[in-house]
This record gives structure tokens, C-alpha cells and sequence, in this order.
């Protein structure tokens, strides 16, 4: 087992001062330190029982370390005591909703305390596609929006759902009709164009970048945007022309696509330059994944320190630590599986992905998943290479609780895949194999260092595990990963990210 961090005592009198108990609490939260302040808090209940903060604050607390059943319990307690309170509200219906309960009633309940916060309806809206309700989730959002219409979040919501139940044609409507009434709004063109670029509609988005310079203007943003779409579709040398007009970037999104540009155009040392300037930034773990490709590409002995060391990657069989079947969780996670394509913004390729955080679901096979899990991932940080403050994956403490920044399931059909990605705001992230078809390797398999097909760069896996149902495989999560296509059959997966301690 990791070892937990020591104690940090709270200030004399905490427990008797409930204003102070409450702050302490949230400084707890704010430094993974959930566990130390739970036990006080808990006293702190039981001396204050009629104080609603008392009971939100153990909600969250119990939330951040997914005991979702715990922290369900608390907020009740604090919406009786505070009936309300949005905030209480909100977050009772969110901890109900994660457990996998149907919350309606209860967002409906926190949507009428705190009418325009749109987080209560876009949480409500996940709710609904969460119990197959699509048509009221799109709904809900579409009504948000005509009274929100410069609720960019939410139109790129509402464009993922319907791109997600397979409304390919129109999933970008709201923000089409939003800007036909107010064409000179910037950031409805820069959702537009973005999600254009999600949906790897190239041709479309540069289009589209030309009806916002007629409104807009030129813009640094219109031609970071134009040069990436050209680089899509291929037209080097029109996007370096963009982007030498752009020159110095002043923002990461433009600088990771940039680092991508000098990738394709084949300059891999200022490509490694860029990146390796930009790594070192507070955004650096966007650049990381490409000072991999560069430094590989120019033989740049670092590439070994950053990502050479075996012990970086390993795999590890959970079938002793679980006494559920196999079968019985694929069955579960099928059930749970929402959309009829792949999400617009994940990795997936002929396949569907579960929405929410799967690990903090209430459903007794997944909680006994969850534990295995983190054991395994205990063990894997107690074997890293020893601490280093330079290193995207080994500078961080390992003193901290194991703590989850998303958990999903993947299902994949004939020649379905994963595209190569990163999770650039993971620490490490995984594969667990719950169901997999017969393959002949490598068909299946995850492999690791190959470049974005994008890229167009001839570049080898540097190591790569063939499936096997009940194990788990971790990787860091700036490590480029992707999967060989099989022919046919069913292939279900578990995954998640580690997040990345918070001091």
C-alpha cells in the first residue's frame, strides 16, 4: 500500500467551531487530504448536528473519494436541514445521479432554487441520457440555449449529444442558428469551428472560417484555426504560410497545433524546440506527447529518461482480487453503454464509450472493480523510478490517496479501435480487459509511441500488450497509446485516469 500523508491537525477548538470546521474541510479537499478531515468532520456532525454546512461538507468529502452511497446519505441530511439551498441541491442530485439513481425529480428541485445555472441543466441533461431519455436531454439544452444563446459550453454539449445519438447532419445546428442572429459574436464562431475540427469536418471548418472573417474580421484565432484545418486536409505549405504570420504564440492551443504543423511539415528538431519550451509552462503536459514523437524522431538521447524506463508501463492480473465473473460485469457494462457511434471529442472508433464516472457507480460489480483497481494502481506507484521534479509523470508525491479524474467503459465492434491519443490532464491511465473476441495478435492490441495517423510520421510502437481478459495495463498519461483493429466480435474494456496529486 502507497503510505496515506501525515495528519495535518486542524487549528485547537475546530471541532467546536463550525465556521472553522467547515473552512478546514475545504482546505482539506482542495490537497487530497479528504481522509484526514472526514474523521473530524464526522465528530463535528455529531456535536452540530443541525448544522447544514457540516453535512455538505461531508458529502463532498465522501464524494471526492468516491464513496458516492456516504456522500448521498450526507446531502440528504443537508437539503432537509436547508431545503433551499442550490448549492445542497445541486450537489445531492449529482451525488444521487453518479451512484447511478434516477435524480430527476432532484435537479428539477435545484434548477427551480438557481433558474439560470446552467450547470444544474447540463448535470441534468447527462441524468437524462444516463436512463436512455435522449430526446428530453436535447430538449432541456435547446431551451437553455434560447434563453442562453452565448452559452458556448453549451452548444458544444448539446452538438456532442447529437452527434453521439447519431444526428450527423445537424449536430452543430444551435450554433448555426445562434450565429445567424448574432453574427459578430467570436466565440460562437470559435465553438463552431472547433467542433467542426472534432468531428474531423476539415473542408467544412475552413468554409466556415471564411463566412466569420466576414463578420469578425481577420484574427489570430481565424488563422491558427485555417492553418490547422489545412494541415488536415494536408496543404502544408498553406499552413505554413498561416502560420508564419502568427508568429510569436502567446497560447497553448495554438502552440500544441503548431508543434502538430512542424511534425508534418518534417522539421522534427524545432518541432522538439517548441514543445520542449512549452513543456515546461504550467500547460505542459499538452506538449509532452510531442516532445516524445520529436526527440524519437531525432534520436535525442532524452527520449530514454522520459519515457525508456520499463517500469513506466506495466500490466497486472486483477482476476484474484475479483470474486465477480468476467461475463457477469461485460452483461452490466453493455447495459450502460448510451450512444449509437462514438463520442465526438474521445479516441473511440467503431465503438460506444459509457458517460459519467463509471468507478463511483453504486452497482456492487463495479465497486469491487474499483477496489482491485486501486490496489493495482498502488503497486504501480510504490515500483516507479525514484521522484523526479522534472519529469511529467515521476515529479509528482506519492504519499497522497489514489484518487480517479474519470472512469469509463469502451465497447468496440468489428474493426473498431482506438485512435492514438494522449490524456494530457492524467497522471496515469489504463486498459482493464473484461471481454475480448478471438484474435490472432496483434489484432487488439494496445500499443504505445506510434504518432496520430494525422501526423502522417512513419514511427514504430516502442512497446505494445496483447489483451488479456482480467488484466490491467498502466501507462503514463502522456504516453501516445492507440489499439490494432480487429475483424470481428466484441471487445469491452474498462479505463480510467489516475488524476494527478494536488499538492
Amino acid at each position: 500500500m502507497v503510505s496515506r500523508t501525515a495528519s495535518i491537525a486542524a487549528p485547537p477548538g475546530t471541532l467546536g467551531n463550525p465556521t472553522q470546521l467547515f473552512n478546514y474541510a475545504l482546505d482539506c479537499l482542495r490537497s487530497d487530504r479528504e481522509e484526514v478531515a472526514l474523521a473530524l468532520v464526522s465528530k463535528g456532525v455529531e456535536a452540530h448536528p443541525r448544522d447544514p454546512r457540516l453535512w455538505q461538507v461531508k458529502g463532498l468529502l465522501h464524494r471526492a473519494i468516491d464513496q458516492l452511497g456516504a456522500a448521498s446519505d450526507a446531502f440528504d441530511r443537508a437539503a432537509e436541514l436547508a431545503p433551499n439551498d442550490a448549492k445542497i441541491a445541486h450537489a445531492r442530485a449529482r451525488a444521487h445521479m453518479e451512484t447511478g439513481a434516477p435524480v430527476i425529480e432532484l435537479f428539477d428541485r435545484a434548477a427551480a432554487l438557481a433558474p439560470g445555472d446552467v450547470s444544474v441543466i447540463q448535470a441534468k441533461s447527462a441524468a437524462l441520457l444516463m436512463l436512455g431519455e435522449t430526446r428530453p436531454a436535447v430538449q432541456i439544452l435547446q431551451e437553455q440555449l434560447r434563453r442562453q444563446p452565448m452559452w458556448t459550453e453549451g452548444h458544444a454539449l448539446l452538438a456532442r449529444v447529437r452527434w453521439l445519438l447519431g444526428d450527423a447532419d445537424h449536430f452543430t445546428s444551435s450554433l448555426q442558428e445562434a450565429l445567424l442572429r448574432w453574427p459578430r459574436e467570436a466565440g460562437l464562431w470559435k465553438q463552431l469551428i472547433g467542433t467542426l475540427g472534432q468531428a474531423v469536418r476539415h473542408a467544412d471548418a475552413l468554409k466556415t472560417i471564411e463566412r466569420a472573417r466576414q463578420f469578425i474580421g481577420n484574427s489570430p484565432m481565424l488563422d491558427a484555426f485555417a492553418a490547422y484545418s489545412h494541415d488536415e486536409l494536408g496543404e502544408v505549405e498553406q499552413a505554413r504560410r498561416l502560420w508564419d504570420g502568427l508568429q510569436p504564440l502567446r497560447e497553448s492551443w495554438m502552440a500544441v497545433l503548431y508543434v502538430g504543423h512542424l511534425l508534418r511539415a518534417g522539421d522534427y528538431r524545432r518541432a522538439g524546440d517548441v514543445a520542449y519550451e512549452w513543456a515546461l509552462t504550467p500547460t505542459g503536459n499538452q506538449f509532452w506527447p510531442y516532445v516524445s514523437l520529436a526527440w524519437r524522431l531525432t534520436d535525442d538521447p532524452r527520449w530514454q529518461w522520459l519515457e525508456g524506463d520499463e517500469r513506466l508501463i506495466q500490466e497486472y492480473d486483477l482476476r484474484e482480487s475479483m470474486d465477480v465473473p468476467l461475463e457477469e460485469l461485460a452483461g452490466l457494462l453493455r447495459k450502460l453503454q448510451l450512444g449509437v457511434r462514438q463520442p465526438l471529442d474521445q479516441s473511440v472508433r467503431g465503438g460506444t464509450q459509457t458517460d459519467g464516472h463509471l468507478l463511483g457507480r453504486s452497482e456492487p460489480e463495479l465497486q469491487q472493480l474499483r477496489g482491485a483497481i486501486v490496489d493495482a494502481v498502488e503497486r504501480h506507484i510504490k515500483q516507479l523510478p525514484p521522484v523526479d521534479p522534472g519529469h511529467p509523470n515521476l515529479r509528482h508525491r506519492r504519499d497522497r490517496p489514489v484518487r480517479f479524474s474519470g472512469s469509463w467503459s469502451v465497447r468496440l465492434t468489428g474493426a473498431g479501435h482506438h485512435a492514438h491519443h494522449v490524456h494530457p490532464y492524467g497522471w496515469f491511465s489504463s486498459a482493464f480487459y473484461v471481454h475480448l473476441p478471438d484474435m490472432e495478435p496483434p489484432a487488439g492490441s494496445i500499443v504505445f509511441g506510434q504518432a496520430p495517423k494525422e501526423l502522417g510520421i512513419d514511427l514504430e510502437p516502442f512497446f505494445q500488450v496483447q489483451p488479456t481478459p482480467g488484466h490491467l495495463v498502466l501507462f503514463p498519461s502522456t504516453t501516445w497509446h492507440g489499439t490494432v483493429p480487429f475483424d470481428e466480435g466484441e471487445r469491452i474494456t474498462v479505463a480510467f485516469d489516475v488524476a494527478q496529486p494536488k499538492a
